[in-house]
C-alpha cells in the first residue's frame, strides 16, 4: 500500500463513489491527461487493489427489503466442513456476506429476503447442513448506514 501516492489515493476515493465517471472525467479531477489516469487506472486493477466494477442494486426497490443478520455455530471444524459450508454460502443467493469468526459463533450471514417467509424458507435450507448445531437470527429494524467505500490510508 506505501507504493500508493496521493494520485492514486485520490483515484481510488473517486471510483469508489462513481465508477461511471468517463477517463477525461477523471483525469480532471486529480490533474492528469487521459492516459496517465488510465495508466493509473489499469495499474490499480492489475495490483489487485480495484478488484471489480460494479452497480449497487437497491434491495428494497427489488422486492427484498428484509436483512436478516444469522450467527451460526458449527458442530463439526475440520478443513473439509468449513470448505463445504463456504461453498454452500457462495451458492446461496440470499446470502450477501459471510464471515467466519472468531468467538461464541462460528460465522455470520447476512441475508437478504422478501419477508419473514422467505427467511424461514431459507432457515429451512441453512439447517439442513450438516454439522451445524446452532443459528441466531437478528432482524435489521432499520439502516443507519450502508456503504461500499474503503477508508483510503493516507500513506503517512
Amino acid at each position: 500500500m506505501s507504493s500508493l501516492d496521493a494520485i492514486d489515493r485520490q483515484l481510488l476515493a473517486i471510483l469508489q463513489s462513481d465508477v461511471s465517471l468517463s477517463i477525461e472525467e477523471l483525469a480532471e479531477r486529480v490533474g492528469l491527461t487521459k492516459t496517465p489516469c488510465w495508466r493509473r487506472i489499469q495499474k490499480l486493477e492489475k495490483s489487485g487493489i480495484i478488484r471489480r466494477k460494479v452497480a449497487l442494486l437497491d434491495a428494497e426497490v427489488l422486492g427484498l427489503p428484509v436483512s436478516v443478520f444469522a450467527q451460526v455455530k458449527a458442530n463439526q471444524h475440520s478443513a473439509e466442513w468449513a470448505d463445504s459450508f463456504a461453498h454452500t454460502m457462495a451458492d446461496l443467493p440470499e446470502v450477501v456476506e459471510c464471515y467466519r469468526l472468531a468467538g461464541d459463533y462460528d460465522y455470520i450471514l447476512r441475508i437478504v429476503v422478501s419477508d419473514v417467509a422467505a427467511y424461514d424458507q431459507f432457515y429451512k435450507k441453512l439447517i439442513a447442513h450438516a454439522g451445524i448445531a446452532d443459528v441466531a437470527s437478528t432482524f435489521a429494524m432499520e439502516q443507519i448506514k450502508s456503504t461500499t467505500e474503503l477508508p483510503i490510508p493516507t500513506g503517512e
